[in-house]
């Protein structure tokens, strides 16, 4: 079991981003007998998997779902995974527009560096 603090050195997040995580329903950690947050390994998992989602620009909106029909139970699970394959969808189009753009700074790099090379002739 680890502690808030753990947990969030761990993940390189906040402390304040835990605890918001946690008001807004997305994980429930254990308690101590003092009121002290405790993660287990399984919640560690869990909130490397909502980061990632934060990361590819998942709303918050759609992770509350997500956690809330995970916490229904298995009946939940076509939504889910139906949540799951549009944000999927989501991410595939990201990728795609990261990798024109990419391929333009390439085209614009190499000629600045084409018109530098040849500068260096003059």
């Amino acid at each position: 079991m680890y502690s808030i603090g753990e947990v969030a050195k761990l993940l390189n997040v906040s402390t304040h981003t835990l605890r918001f995580y946690e008001k807004e329903k997305i994980i429930t950690p254990e308690r101590t007998v003092r009121g002290d947050r405790r993660y287990s390994e399984y919640h560690v998992q869990w909130l490397r998997f909502v980061i990632k989602l934060k990361e590819t620009k998942m709303p918050l909106a759609q992770i509350q779902e997500y956690a809330s029909l995970f916490l229904q139970g298995d009946q939940t699970t076509h939504k889910r995974l139906k949540l799951l394959k549009n944000h999927q969808d989501h991410v595939k189009n990201q990728v795609q527009v990261l990798m024109e753009i990419d391929d333009m700074l390439r085209k614009k790099i190499s000629a600045y560096e084409e018109y530098l090379r040849n500068q260096d002739f003059n």
